[in-house]
Protein backbone atom coordinates (compact mmCIF):
# COMPACT_ATOMS: atom_id res chain seq x y z
CA UNK A 1 0.00 0.00 0.00
CA UNK A 2 1.54 3.27 -1.19
CA UNK A 3 -1.48 5.57 -0.71
CA UNK A 4 -5.00 5.47 0.74
CA UNK A 5 -7.28 6.93 -1.88
CA UNK A 6 -10.27 4.56 -1.62
CA UNK A 7 -11.03 1.19 -0.07
CA UNK A 8 -11.70 -0.27 -3.51
CA UNK A 9 -7.92 -0.21 -4.05
CA UNK A 10 -7.20 -2.43 -1.03
CA UNK A 11 -7.45 -6.19 -0.68
CA UNK A 12 -9.21 -7.90 2.21
CA UNK A 13 -5.79 -8.80 3.61
CA UNK A 14 -4.63 -5.17 3.51
CA UNK A 15 -7.78 -3.96 5.26
CA UNK A 16 -7.51 -6.61 7.99
CA UNK A 17 -3.81 -5.81 8.41
CA UNK A 18 -4.65 -2.13 9.02
CA UNK A 19 -7.38 -3.08 11.50
CA UNK A 20 -5.05 -5.44 13.38
CA UNK A 21 -2.43 -2.71 13.68
CA UNK A 22 -5.14 -0.25 14.80
CA UNK A 23 -6.15 -2.70 17.55
CA UNK A 24 -2.52 -2.97 18.65
CA UNK A 25 -2.01 0.81 18.70
CA UNK A 26 -5.26 1.27 20.64
CA UNK A 27 -4.13 -1.29 23.21
CA UNK A 28 -0.76 0.43 23.56
CA UNK A 29 -2.41 3.83 23.94
CA UNK A 30 -4.77 2.54 26.64
CA UNK A 31 -1.89 0.93 28.56
CA UNK A 32 0.58 3.80 28.26
CA UNK A 33 2.94 1.88 25.97
CA UNK A 34 4.90 4.31 23.75
CA UNK A 35 4.59 3.73 20.00
CA UNK A 36 6.51 6.59 18.47
CA UNK A 37 6.91 4.99 15.05
CA UNK A 38 7.00 8.31 13.17
CA UNK A 39 9.74 10.24 14.96
CA UNK A 40 10.96 13.00 12.68
CA UNK A 41 8.09 12.59 10.20
CA UNK A 42 5.79 15.44 9.16
CA UNK A 43 2.27 15.13 7.75
CA UNK A 44 0.75 17.98 5.75
CA UNK A 45 -3.03 18.27 6.16
CA UNK A 46 -4.89 20.14 3.41
CA UNK A 47 -8.46 21.18 4.17
CA UNK A 48 -10.78 22.42 1.45
CA UNK A 49 -13.74 21.29 3.58
CA UNK A 50 -14.34 22.05 7.25
CA UNK A 51 -13.51 19.34 9.77
CA UNK A 52 -13.70 18.41 13.44
CA UNK A 53 -12.92 14.70 13.79
CA UNK A 54 -10.60 14.38 10.79
CA UNK A 55 -8.40 17.31 11.77
CA UNK A 56 -8.17 16.52 15.47
CA UNK A 57 -7.68 12.77 15.04
CA UNK A 58 -4.93 13.11 12.44
CA UNK A 59 -3.13 15.90 14.29
CA UNK A 60 -3.25 14.15 17.67
CA UNK A 61 -2.45 10.83 16.03
CA UNK A 62 0.73 12.18 14.45
CA UNK A 63 1.75 13.66 17.81
CA UNK A 64 1.18 10.34 19.62
CA UNK A 65 3.27 8.59 16.95
CA UNK A 66 6.13 11.03 17.57
CA UNK A 67 5.66 13.04 14.39
CA UNK A 68 4.37 16.48 13.48
CA UNK A 69 1.36 17.78 11.56
CA UNK A 70 1.11 20.98 9.54
CA UNK A 71 -2.43 22.24 8.91
CA UNK A 72 -3.01 23.95 5.55
CA UNK A 73 -6.30 25.55 4.57
CA UNK A 74 -7.05 26.71 1.04
CA UNK A 75 -6.32 30.24 2.19
CA UNK A 76 -2.84 29.18 3.28
CA UNK A 77 -1.91 27.67 -0.08
CA UNK A 78 -1.13 29.21 -3.44
CA UNK A 79 -3.55 26.57 -4.82
CA UNK A 80 -6.26 28.92 -3.61
CA UNK A 81 -4.77 31.64 -5.80
CA UNK A 82 -4.48 29.57 -8.93
CA UNK A 83 -1.23 27.62 -8.54
CA UNK A 84 -1.61 24.30 -10.41
CA UNK A 85 -1.99 21.32 -8.08
CA UNK A 86 0.91 19.59 -9.83
CA UNK A 87 3.26 22.37 -8.72
CA UNK A 88 1.93 22.24 -5.16
CA UNK A 89 2.39 18.46 -5.12
CA UNK A 90 6.01 18.69 -6.23
CA UNK A 91 6.87 21.41 -3.74
CA UNK A 92 5.18 19.77 -0.76
CA UNK A 93 6.87 16.47 -1.61
CA UNK A 94 10.19 18.22 -0.88
CA UNK A 95 9.01 19.36 2.56
CA UNK A 96 6.70 16.65 3.90
CA UNK A 97 6.62 12.89 4.43
CA UNK A 98 2.94 12.54 3.57
CA UNK A 99 -0.23 14.50 2.74
CA UNK A 100 -3.76 14.03 4.05
CA UNK A 101 -6.28 16.00 2.00
CA UNK A 102 -9.97 16.67 2.66
CA UNK A 103 -11.46 18.02 -0.55
CA UNK A 104 -14.33 17.75 -3.00
CA UNK A 105 -12.94 16.13 -6.12
CA UNK A 106 -11.33 12.68 -6.05
CA UNK A 107 -9.18 13.83 -8.99
CA UNK A 108 -7.32 16.19 -6.64
CA UNK A 109 -5.93 13.12 -4.85
CA UNK A 110 -5.05 11.44 -8.11
CA UNK A 111 -3.18 14.58 -9.25
CA UNK A 112 -1.25 14.69 -5.98
CA UNK A 113 -0.25 11.05 -6.51
CA UNK A 114 0.70 11.64 -10.15
CA UNK A 115 2.87 14.70 -9.55
CA UNK A 116 4.04 14.17 -5.98
CA UNK A 117 6.41 11.60 -4.55
CA UNK A 118 5.02 11.01 -1.05
CA UNK A 119 2.05 9.03 0.34
CA UNK A 120 -1.40 10.62 -0.11
CA UNK A 121 -4.31 9.91 2.27
CA UNK A 122 -7.95 10.61 1.49
CA UNK A 123 -9.43 12.51 4.44
CA UNK A 124 -12.78 12.81 2.58
CA UNK A 125 -13.88 13.50 -0.97
CA UNK A 126 -17.26 13.48 -2.65
CA UNK A 127 -16.43 9.97 -3.86
CA UNK A 128 -14.97 8.24 -0.80
CA UNK A 129 -14.36 8.39 2.95
CA UNK A 130 -11.99 5.46 3.58
CA UNK A 131 -10.64 6.57 6.96
CA UNK A 132 -14.14 6.76 8.43
CA UNK A 133 -15.06 3.32 7.14
CA UNK A 134 -11.86 1.78 8.53
CA UNK A 135 -12.95 3.15 11.93
CA UNK A 136 -16.45 1.74 11.33
CA UNK A 137 -15.06 -1.70 10.52
CA UNK A 138 -12.77 -1.58 13.54
CA UNK A 139 -15.74 -0.81 15.79
CA UNK A 140 -17.97 -3.45 14.21
CA UNK A 141 -15.31 -6.10 14.79
CA UNK A 142 -14.92 -5.00 18.41
CA UNK A 143 -18.65 -5.57 19.00
CA UNK A 144 -19.30 -8.49 16.66
CA UNK A 145 -15.91 -10.29 16.72
CA UNK A 146 -16.01 -11.21 13.03
CA UNK A 147 -17.27 -9.79 9.73
CA UNK A 148 -18.25 -13.06 8.13
CA UNK A 149 -21.99 -13.53 7.83
CA UNK A 150 -22.91 -10.06 9.10
CA UNK A 151 -25.65 -8.08 7.41
CA UNK A 152 -24.68 -4.41 7.39
CA UNK A 153 -27.33 -1.92 6.34
CA UNK A 154 -26.70 1.71 5.44
CA UNK A 155 -29.74 3.99 5.38
CA UNK A 156 -29.03 7.22 3.56
CA UNK A 157 -27.41 8.81 0.55
CA UNK A 158 -25.47 6.64 -1.92
CA UNK A 159 -22.60 9.12 -1.72
CA UNK A 160 -19.06 8.93 -0.32
CA UNK A 161 -19.92 6.98 2.84
CA UNK A 162 -22.06 4.46 0.96
CA UNK A 163 -19.32 3.95 -1.66
CA UNK A 164 -16.65 3.29 0.96
CA UNK A 165 -18.90 1.15 3.14
CA UNK A 166 -19.87 -0.99 0.17
CA UNK A 167 -16.25 -1.75 -0.73
CA UNK A 168 -15.13 -2.13 2.89
CA UNK A 169 -17.96 -4.37 4.08
CA UNK A 170 -17.99 -6.55 0.99
CA UNK A 171 -14.24 -7.03 0.87
CA UNK A 172 -14.14 -8.33 4.46
CA UNK A 173 -16.96 -10.82 3.86
CA UNK A 174 -20.12 -9.10 5.07
CA UNK A 175 -23.41 -8.52 3.28
CA UNK A 176 -24.06 -4.86 2.46
CA UNK A 177 -27.50 -3.38 1.77
CA UNK A 178 -28.20 0.27 0.92
CA UNK A 179 -31.63 1.79 1.58
CA UNK A 180 -31.95 5.03 -0.37
CA UNK A 181 -34.36 6.84 -2.67
CA UNK A 182 -33.80 5.72 -6.27
CA UNK A 183 -32.21 8.97 -7.43
CA UNK A 184 -29.73 8.92 -4.51
CA UNK A 185 -28.47 5.37 -4.83
CA UNK A 186 -24.86 4.42 -5.59
CA UNK A 187 -23.83 5.45 -9.10
CA UNK A 188 -23.74 2.88 -11.89
CA UNK A 189 -19.96 3.21 -12.32
CA UNK A 190 -19.41 2.14 -8.71
CA UNK A 191 -22.02 -0.63 -8.94
CA UNK A 192 -20.10 -1.98 -11.92
CA UNK A 193 -16.95 -2.24 -9.77
CA UNK A 194 -18.95 -4.07 -7.10
CA UNK A 195 -20.11 -6.81 -9.48
CA UNK A 196 -17.69 -9.41 -8.05
CA UNK A 197 -19.67 -9.15 -4.78
CA UNK A 198 -23.14 -9.16 -6.37
CA UNK A 199 -24.31 -12.08 -4.21
CA UNK A 200 -23.80 -9.98 -1.05
CA UNK A 201 -24.72 -6.49 -2.32
CA UNK A 202 -28.19 -4.98 -2.72
CA UNK A 203 -29.84 -1.59 -3.05
CA UNK A 204 -33.49 -0.91 -2.32
CA UNK A 205 -35.88 1.96 -1.72
CA UNK A 206 -37.58 -0.07 1.03
CA UNK A 207 -36.06 0.77 4.42
CA UNK A 208 -37.69 -2.07 6.36
CA UNK A 209 -36.68 -4.63 3.75
CA UNK A 210 -33.08 -3.41 3.95
CA UNK A 211 -33.02 -3.39 7.76
CA UNK A 212 -34.64 -6.82 8.21
CA UNK A 213 -32.36 -9.04 10.33
CA UNK A 214 -29.53 -6.48 10.10
CA UNK A 215 -26.62 -6.93 12.51
CA UNK A 216 -25.45 -3.34 12.01
CA UNK A 217 -27.40 -0.22 11.03
CA UNK A 218 -25.45 2.78 9.78
CA UNK A 219 -26.62 6.24 8.82
CA UNK A 220 -25.26 9.69 8.00
CA UNK A 221 -26.58 13.20 7.44
CA UNK A 222 -28.88 13.67 4.45
CA UNK A 223 -26.90 16.64 3.09
CA UNK A 224 -23.11 16.37 3.08
CA UNK A 225 -20.55 19.17 2.87
CA UNK A 226 -21.03 20.96 -0.43
CA UNK A 227 -24.72 20.02 -0.62
CA UNK A 228 -26.02 22.74 1.69
CA UNK A 229 -28.10 24.32 -1.09
CA UNK A 230 -30.03 21.04 -1.43
CA UNK A 231 -31.05 20.69 2.22
CA UNK A 232 -34.77 21.23 1.73
CA UNK A 233 -34.88 19.02 -1.37
CA UNK A 234 -33.06 16.24 0.47
CA UNK A 235 -35.25 16.49 3.55
CA UNK A 236 -38.22 15.87 1.29
CA UNK A 237 -36.54 13.01 -0.60
CA UNK A 238 -35.25 11.23 2.52
CA UNK A 239 -38.42 11.53 4.57
CA UNK A 240 -38.97 8.02 5.92
CA UNK A 241 -35.29 7.07 5.66
CA UNK A 242 -34.74 7.41 9.39
CA UNK A 243 -33.47 4.93 11.93
CA UNK A 244 -36.51 4.85 14.20
CA UNK A 245 -38.40 2.28 16.28
CA UNK A 246 -39.97 0.64 13.22
CA UNK A 247 -36.52 0.02 11.73
CA UNK A 248 -35.13 -1.35 15.00
CA UNK A 249 -38.14 -3.66 15.28
CA UNK A 250 -37.15 -5.59 12.13
CA UNK A 251 -33.38 -5.64 12.78
CA UNK A 252 -31.73 -8.21 15.03
CA UNK A 253 -32.27 -7.70 18.75
CA UNK A 254 -28.56 -7.07 19.35
CA UNK A 255 -28.22 -4.68 16.40
CA UNK A 256 -25.52 -2.05 16.74
CA UNK A 257 -25.83 1.51 15.41
CA UNK A 258 -23.10 3.53 13.74
CA UNK A 259 -23.12 7.20 12.70
CA UNK A 260 -20.01 8.97 11.40
CA UNK A 261 -21.17 12.30 12.91
CA UNK A 262 -22.16 15.08 13.06
CA UNK A 263 -25.68 13.79 13.74
CA UNK A 264 -28.91 15.63 13.03
CA UNK A 265 -31.21 14.09 15.61
CA UNK A 266 -34.81 13.57 14.48
CA UNK A 267 -33.72 13.61 10.83
CA UNK A 268 -31.65 10.54 9.93
CA UNK A 269 -31.97 9.06 13.44
CA UNK A 270 -34.24 9.63 16.42
CA UNK A 271 -32.81 11.20 19.55
CA UNK A 272 -33.81 8.20 21.66
CA UNK A 273 -32.07 5.64 19.45
CA UNK A 274 -28.99 7.82 19.12
CA UNK A 275 -28.66 8.13 22.90
CA UNK A 276 -29.45 4.46 23.50
CA UNK A 277 -26.57 3.54 21.17
CA UNK A 278 -24.29 6.44 22.03
CA UNK A 279 -21.52 4.19 23.37
CA UNK A 280 -21.21 2.39 20.02
CA UNK A 281 -21.31 5.67 18.11
CA UNK A 282 -18.66 7.38 20.21
CA UNK A 283 -16.49 4.25 20.27
CA UNK A 284 -16.66 4.59 16.49
CA UNK A 285 -15.64 8.25 16.72
CA UNK A 286 -12.70 7.39 18.99
CA UNK A 287 -11.57 4.66 16.65
CA UNK A 288 -10.94 7.23 13.93
CA UNK A 289 -7.69 8.10 15.68
CA UNK A 290 -6.56 4.48 16.09
CA UNK A 291 -7.44 3.46 12.53
CA UNK A 292 -5.76 6.54 11.08
CA UNK A 293 -2.65 6.01 13.16
CA UNK A 294 -2.43 2.53 11.66
CA UNK A 295 -2.69 4.03 8.15
CA UNK A 296 -0.03 6.59 8.99
CA UNK A 297 2.35 3.95 10.29
CA UNK A 298 1.75 1.78 7.22
CA UNK A 299 2.40 4.64 4.82
CA UNK A 300 4.98 6.80 6.58
CA UNK A 301 6.70 4.25 8.82
CA UNK A 302 8.34 0.90 8.41
CA UNK A 303 5.28 -1.40 8.64
CA UNK A 304 4.57 -1.77 4.92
Amino acid sequence: MKHLLRLGDLSEEEIIDILNLADQLKYEKKHGIPHRHLEGKTLGMIFQKSSTRTRVSFEVGMCELGGNAVVLSVGDLQMGRGEPIQDTARVLSRYLDGIMIRTYDQKDLEDLVQYGSIPIINGLTDYAHPCQVLADLMTIREYKDSFKGLKICFIGDGFNMANSLAFGCLKVGSEFVLASPKEYQIKDSVVEELKPYADRFRMTENVLEAAKDADVLITDVWASLGQESEVQKRRQAFRGYQIDDSVLAVAKKDVMIQHCLPAHREEEITTKIFEDHAKEIFDEAENRIHAQKAVLVKLLGNKN
